[in-house]
């Protein structure tokens, strides 16, 4: 089956956050992590059918939901996990905030990746949280963490660990080398783990693939919360699903705090959306996967030839994290906003002289935007 990602989409008029920030007129906006494309037609099928039946009353999560997702985290991640062991959240970001205020104390610390997905370390500070952050070192083009360094970043106050993978917004895929030396780290630390893998569907690369940090051994798994969801590889954040893995039962029982009280359940249309993307989201993925690889080797072919700036190998999700650093301007984020392009600044992940480019859009917007990129490279 083949779907279309190049036909241009219009999201005016539709309360889009990454559209109606900036007139559009005069900015092309790439900043916001949802992607350009319509969901895929199971899932656009199904949610219609749901409207369609007219009533939207009080909506329970569906008794075989955890069972669906347990199939579909083998199928895809060779990871067996029991069922029971699964907890609907409505979204990846609240997992964050309720991990860190309820796996920390007021005095006690947390580390986070730097650069980091800002959610990771607002966590934190709306906790009131000390973090130290880990510094990700690029080596052959891959930001990994410095895991000699790791141990000088312990206290006796640390207790948790914020993981992200693929990493936000360098977008490493790690290998399970790199994850078992994470996890032993944190196991010889008696440090909880919380692992924000939401972009889990989203690896670019045939020769690699997405390994759940707790799938790395029991002993992880037992200290590990880990956060996923479909809505970022199935393009429906707007309606909203993710869910909680924690073998052990403290760790369910605190991400839980507060669910259906502050925190609110998913919608009736988020579990329609979900089940439809499980059961045949597949092909779409597959194909979208090829569309989004095409459009990363076109960044690394304009970047790699635009003198001033560089680029990582981007692995997992459809951000590009773009080194500005040797441009030698203040600002790189408002140089190219005041060129017509919006991107993600790099100080909102703790690194100013970047910035992220979201490259889930059709072709020949990313086309325009590499324009006004190498353009701004020559002022």
């Amino acid at each position: 089956m083949v779907f279309d990602f190049d036909t241009p989409t219009n999201r005016l008029e539709t309360d889009s956050i990454r559209w109606d920030r900036f007139d559009s007129k005069e900015v092309l906006p790439l900043w916001v992590a949802d992607m350009d494309f319509k969901s895929p037609p199971c899932v656009i099928e199904a949610l219609s059918n749901r409207v369609q039946q007219g009533i939207y009353g009080y909506t329970h999560s569906p008794d075989h939901l955890n069972m669906m997702i347990a199939n579909y985290l083998e199928e895809q991640y060779q990871w067996r996990v029991d069922p029971d062991w699964i907890v609907i959240l409505p979204s990846v970001v609240s997992g964050l905030y309720t991990a860190v205020q309820q796996l920390s104390k007021n005095d006690e610390s947390v580390l986070i990746p730097n650069p980091v997905y800002h959610h990771l370390r607002l966590a934190c500070s709306s906790a009131n949280r000390l973090f130290q952050e880990m510094p990700l070192e690029l080596k052959d083009g891959r930001w990994v963490l410095p895991s000699n360094e790791l141990p000088n970043l312990i206290t006796n106050k640390t207790k948790l660990a914020l993981f992200c993978n693929p990493q936000n917004p360098g977008s490493t895929v790690f290998t399970k080398d790199e994850l078992k030396d994470f996890g032993d780290f944190c196991i010889q630390n008696n440090l909880w783990i919380c692992s924000d893998e939401i972009h889990a569907g989203l690896v670019l690369d045939d020769d690699k693939k997405h390994i759940p940090l707790a799938s790395i051994s029991k002993e992880v798994s037992e200290k590990t919360i880990t956060l996923m969801s479909l809505n970022k590889t199935f393009n429906f954040p707007g309606v909203g699903l993710a869910w909680a893995v924690a073998e052990n039962p403290t760790l369910r029982k605190a991400i839980q705090i507060g669910l259906h009280q502050t925190i609110a359940p998913p919608s009736l249309l988020a579990y329609t959306a979900t089940m439809a993307a499980i059961k045949e989201g597949e092909p779409w993925r597959q194909e979208l996967i090829k569309y989004l690889s095409g459009n990363r080797d076109l960044i690394y072919q304009k970047i790699n030839s635009v003198k001033g700036l560089s680029i990582s190998k981007m692995e997992g999700s459809y951000l590009a994290w773009i080194d500005c650093t040797t441009l030698n301007h203040p600002n790189p984020y408002q140089l190219l906003l005041d060129n017509g392009l919006a991107t993600s600044p790099g100080d909102q992940f703790n690194r100013k002289q970047f910035i992220r480019l979201n490259f889930g859009t059709q072709r020949n917007r990313l086309h325009q935007a590499l324009n006004i990129i190498e353009h701004c490279a020559k002022l």
